[in-house]
């Protein structure tokens, strides 16, 4: 999200280049992702200091919550996405009657989508940015490229 901190003080803009390095993504990968969430008005283009351009924040993070930012992104489709693994590797052989319904592991997944939903809809951007015990800049700054996991 293009909100981030310098020390403690919160940046107004940054720039695509900043996040795709602080997020490990390529930049047009990054910026693919963002028109998305410009077209939602969650982030709009802005003039960021010492750069072609950048983003900022459409609305106060403490009104920009997280599953309102999923919901862009993912799409309004549940999170959990079966993929039948029950029917390959040793289950790849079992008749079809064996796979009538839904497995245990795709039910429980369905019955906790709302709960994190409902969650993530009281959780904003805001409250993910606060004061940790380790400062999310530093944090940041310190892990290289190569320590960050993939999205």
């Amino acid at each position: 999200m293009p909100a981030r901190l310098d020390g403690e003080a919160a940046v107004s803009a940054v720039s695509a280049v900043w996040l795709a390095g602080a997020s490990g993504l390529p930049v047009p990968c990054l910026s693919k992702r963002f028109r998305g969430l410009v077209r939602a008005g969650v982030p709009r283009s802005a003039p960021a200091t010492g750069a072609r351009g950048g983003f900022r924040m459409a609305r106060p993070l403490e009104r920009s919550t997280l599953v309102g930012v999923v919901a862009v992104i993912e799409g309004p489709a549940d999170a959990f996405r079966c993929t039948g693994i029950r029917r390959q590797g040793a289950g790849v052989e079992a008749s079809g009657r064996e796979f009538g319904g839904p497995g245990g592991i795709s039910t429980v997944m369905r019955q906790g989508e709302p709960a994190w939903r409902r969650e993530l809809g009281v959780r904003t951007i805001a409250y993910v940015m606060a004061p940790t015990s380790v400062p999310t800049a530093d944090r940041t700054r310190r892990r290289s490229a190569s320590e960050r996991m993939p999205a």
